[in-house]
């Protein structure tokens, strides 16, 4: 668990930049007009977290297997899980917002799923270097 806790903390370290500058740019975007709706960054923020924890923590499970195929099969997996429930969030907010739809917020979240996967990917990467990853 604590390995786990190790190899998270560049995930939950761009959560926490992240919210901070949504917190500032919440002005920022209203005092200049700009039509970027904060509260779709913030969820969209806290959903990507949550689902690379949860794609971490299976990837990691399964690098601990002998078999090489697990962790290629999780990884794959992984990703496949990640990406429809992101489409499934998107496809869902697009339904519900109606008429306040905010293209601009969908494809900066669009830009935070790719910040995560690169962390995942770097997390993964110097887990498997070490010798008793």
């Amino acid at each position: 668990m604590i390995k786990f806790f190790k190899h998270s903390s560049p995930l939950f370290s761009v959560f926490i930049i992240i919210g901070v500058i949504l917190i500032f740019a919440k002005e920022f975007f209203k005092r200049n007009h700009i039509n970027i709706d904060v509260e779709v960054l913030q969820g969209a923020n806290a959903i990507l977290y949550i689902l690379s924890l949860i794609t971490l923590n299976l990837q990691i499970k399964a690098m601990k297997n002998t078999n090489p195929n697990v962790f290629i099969r999780s990884v794959m997996g992984s990703m496949i899980i990640k990406m429809f429930i992101v489409v499934a969030i998107v496809f869902a907010y697009t339904i519900l917002s109606g008429d306040h739809f905010n293209k601009r917020g969908i494809f900066i979240s669009l830009f935070f799923y790719l910040i995560y996967l690169a962390l995942e990917v770097y997390s993964l990467m110097k887990l498997n270097k070490q010798k008793n990853a």
